[in-house]
């Protein structure tokens, strides 16, 4: 099966560094082939049999041991990212005028409820699709986004976010 996993907080701000090299090499260790790793914010595509919560298991145990430091991983399937990206509308983009993001949530936060709980402003297009919430603002209006609210809250650490170009690019890579 194919997979992505999305780590969460690493080579940001110089903390966490986990250079690419070395992890494609520990996610090969770990028996999984076909390892692509995406930009420097903690993406793999890969293909290995097993379920998403075991392959993730197995990821965050071997960074721990190899790095010296935890890292939250989730990992979806192919079949997964495809469904979040038929709910992503084509005209949200990320550009020099608007801002998109995907905000790829842990199983405990994944529910429609999630919406109330991280606040969208007027200015904000929000959808929440099984395993992820789609964000979309104008440049013009992030500063009037509740999205400047998110960073450091409970619910910002249940969820890793990529901008919808990285999403769409791990979607193509997916995809071969």
């Amino acid at each position: 099966m194919h997979f992505v996993a999305l780590l969460r907080g690493i080579n940001v701000g110089g903390n966490n560094p986990v250079p690419m090299r070395e992890l494609k090499a520990l996610c090969e260790g770990l028996g999984w082939t076909d390892v692509r790793t995406y930009i420097n914010s903690g993406n793999v595509v890969f293909s290995a049999d097993g379920t998403c919560q075991a392959l993730a298991s197995a990821l965050e145990a071997g960074i721990r041991e190899r790095f010296g430091f935890p890292v939250s991983v989730l990992v979806l399937t192919a079949e997964h990212m495809e469904r979040i990206g038929a709910e992503l509308p084509a005209d949200w983009v990320k550009s020099a005028t608007m801002r998109t993001d995907v905000m790829f949530l842990w199983p405990e936060m994944d529910h429609p409820g999630i919406i109330d709980l991280l606040g969208p402003k007027a200015v904000d297009r929000v959808r929440h699709v099984p395993g992820a919430v789609l964000w979309n603002v104008l440049d013009a209006d992030y500063n009037r986004s509740a999205l400047n609210n998110l960073v450091g809250t409970k619910t910002y650490k249940a969820m890793t976010v990529r901008n919808v170009n990285t999403f769409r690019a791990l979607l193509a890579l997916l995809r071969g």
